[in-house]
């Protein structure tokens, strides 16, 4: 028979894990790439749709272009986008590669193919038009 201290400690951890895994945005965080020139490159090579994602944690307009992203993930299921984020305190390289001029700069390619730069976009409909315009599904 469980105690009463391990039977709490089992609950929690189960119903953590469910919240988890409910989540409605787990499934987009988990779409969600860290940026590598290799994973950058290998995508291209396969002509993917692919968005590069300059955020930064501390950013209130890199957490409402997330809330974009999820609203296109869920409507748009069939959308083989691949989301690659450059961490803009980090990955200063890169940001300076893409010539991002701050955090919350997306850069849509369809493969070697720079298809939009935006910067601080929150517009469902802007973003939603530009993916489906390179994913060939206007």
């Amino acid at each position: 028979m469980l105690s009463a201290k391990r039977l709490t400690q089992t609950m929690v951890l189960a119903l953590t894990s469910f919240l988890l895994w409910s989540q409605p945005g787990w499934a987009q965080e988990q779409a969600k790439e860290p940026f590598s020139e290799a994973r950058f490159q290998a995508l291209q090579a396969e002509d993917a749709l692919i968005l590069v994602d300059v955020y930064a944690d501390w950013c209130p307009t890199c957490a409402a272009q997330q809330e974009v992203l999820a609203s296109f993930r869920k409507e748009h299921p069939d959308v083989p986008l691949h989301v690659l984020r450059v961490d803009f305190d980090k990955q200063k390289e890169w940001v300076r590669h893409f010539g991002a001029p701050r955090q919350s700069t997306f850069i849509l390619f369809r493969g070697e193919e720079r298809v939009w730069f935006a910067v601080a976009e929150t517009r469902q409909e802007e973003v939603f038009k530009h993916i489906l315009a390179a994913a060939g599904q206007e």
